[in-house]
């Protein structure tokens, strides 16, 4: 029996198997409006056979996009094409999860095609907010842009377009939300101490650094329903010397865990340019953070981070690891990944193929 294909229950919610899409920027909404691009992008890896997708980092607001191209959920008018899209990743046996977030001071950016440089005020960008206001890259070339520094009433604003948020997610169909909570993001730079130079009740210890999140998800909590999954995506660790290490991740997953999420996606760095998100074997050993976290905390966890094969996604499951599998690039590389690794395991593929494919080549 696979452990990597074996079904997953939680609160209402059953995966098929444990192997998730991760949330990938794809810079192709047009005012946060998703079209065939996301159909196809997103119903292509559920018809390919992963149990769990989830849509890429959608603004709560419209200055919440890391660039003019982001996906968003501050409007309902960004609602039904979602609800099209999640009907046919649900209709092909697949979850449709969305992660809801805030770009902060990496917010009004070009898209990666173009540089991904801070775009100027008058050619397409906008005013950022932050918990700082220094700027993201304050000794290089590309993100010399400085946030302005969020008031009392800024917070409390943003804690409200997460939760109007979540409630349009819940319209559109989704069965699990996640909170953007990594990679130098708002929240994200709230928690590290790299980033967050405050000295009111939103800054300084552990805990006050953690206020911004902690209050956030007790919001979304209380409107995304008790039945359906909750999760939080966290930079494990910060990979740097003075930043966040996987002890106050453990910390802040059992923190988040009292208020009632379920799942701690592990990803890391990101809150600085020499905080890098994907450096060497960095992203590998995320994967280790997750089982750190899971084991300390008892809250599940998804794995993510350069996570291509069969057998070692496989054990990442059997082990504990991780009790979900996440890809991003090699989803990207072969949307049919999960059928061809349970061709690897020995696994009967029929089960989870479409009638239309299954039929001729399911085993």
């Amino acid at each position: 029996m696979s452990a990597l294909f074996s079904e997953l229950k939680i609160k209402d919610i059953t995966f098929r198997n444990r192997i998730g899409v991760s949330p990938m920027c794809q810079y192709s909404s047009t005012d946060g409006v998703a079209n065939d691009w996301h159909l196809v992008q997103l119903g292509s890896r559920a018809v390919g056979g992963a149990g769990l997708i989830i849509a890429e980092a959608t603004a709560i607001t419209p200055e919440g996009r890391i660039t003019p191209q982001c996906a968003g959920l501050w409007n309902d008018q960004q609602i039904e094409p979602l609800q099209r899209i999640n009907q046919f990743i649900k209709q092909h046996g697949a979850v449709a999860g969305i992660q809801i977030g805030h770009a902060g001071r990496k917010a009004s950016a070009a898209v990666p095609w173009d540089g991904g440089a801070h775009l100027d005020n008058d050619n397409g960008g906008w005013d950022m907010i932050a918990p700082t206001d220094q700027a993201f890259d304050q000794d290089g070339t590309r993100l010399m842009k400085a946030p302005r520094r969020m008031t009392l009433d800024d917070i409390k604003t943003i804690q409200n377009a997460f939760v109007d948020s979540a409630k349009r997610a819940l319209t559109a169909g989704y069965q699990l939300l996640e909170i953007h909570g990594a990679h130098g993001y708002l929240l994200h730079s709230f928690f590290t101490p790299l980033v967050n130079d405050r000295t009111d009740e939103y800054g300084g210890d552990s805990q006050g650094r953690a206020k911004m999140m902690l209050e956030t998800v007790e919001a979304v909590r209380a409107v995304w329903p008790e039945n359906l999954p909750l999760a939080v995506r966290l930079s494990a660790a910060d990979w740097i010397d003075n930043g966040l290490t996987v002890d106050d991740n453990i910390q802040m997953a059992a923190w988040l865990k009292e208020r009632g999420v379920d799942f701690i996606d592990c990803s890391g760095g990101g809150a600085t340019p020499a905080a890098r998100a994907s450096v060497g074997d960095r992203t590998a050993q995320q994967v280790g953070l997750a089982e750190q976290i899971r084991k300390q905390t008892g809250v599940k966890t998804m794995a993510v981070g350069v996570i291509t094969d069969a057998h070692q996604a496989e054990n990442i499951i059997a082990s504990g690891q991780a009790d979900i599998a996440l890809m991003a690039r090699q989803s990207i590389r072969d949307p049919y990944w999960p059928i061809h690794a349970a061709e690897e395991l020995g696994v009967a593929t029929k089960a989870f193929m479409p009638i239309q494919n299954g039929t001729f080549v399911g085993t």
